[in-house]
């Protein structure tokens, strides 16, 4: 069974940190792109950064210098280190597999093929 179970969401005040885990079950990541991706009420669902094959990493504007993505290949996880974190970073966050490498640039939702459920993070001001 294939399945991405994101966790480690919470409440937060702004200007602090979470780190939210992707673990993977069913499917192998570290050959494909992985992606962060978030979702606020009423907005559509957003590209945050994805990994690729080859350790490169791409962020969107809005998170650059203060979000980073890594993985661990030996619990196949994958991971969002978010810091400096404001309000409009109230979101459901998701991550999510590719069926096919990075290759350059933030990849749009639809090139993903694998959703993990999401787990709901909330700054408060």
């Amino acid at each position: 069974q294939v399945k991405l179970v994101e966790s480690g969401g919470g409440s937060v005040q702004s200007g602090g940190s979470l780190t939210l885990s992707c673990e993977a079950s069913g499917l192998t990541y570290n050959s494909y792109c992985m992606g962060w991706f978030r979702q606020a009420p009423g907005k559509e669902r957003e590209g945050i950064g994805n990994l690729d094959p080859d350790g490169t990493t791409e962020y969107a504007d809005s998170v650059k210098g203060r979000f980073a993505i890594a993985q661990d290949n030996t619990k196949n996880a994958l991971y969002l280190q978010m810091n400096s974190l404001k309000p409009e970073n109230t979101a459901i966050y998701y991550c999510a597999r590719a069926s096919a490498s990075c290759r350059s640039g933030l990849r749009p939702a639809k090139e993903y093929e694998y959703w993990g459920q999401g787990t709901q993070v909330t700054v408060s001001s």
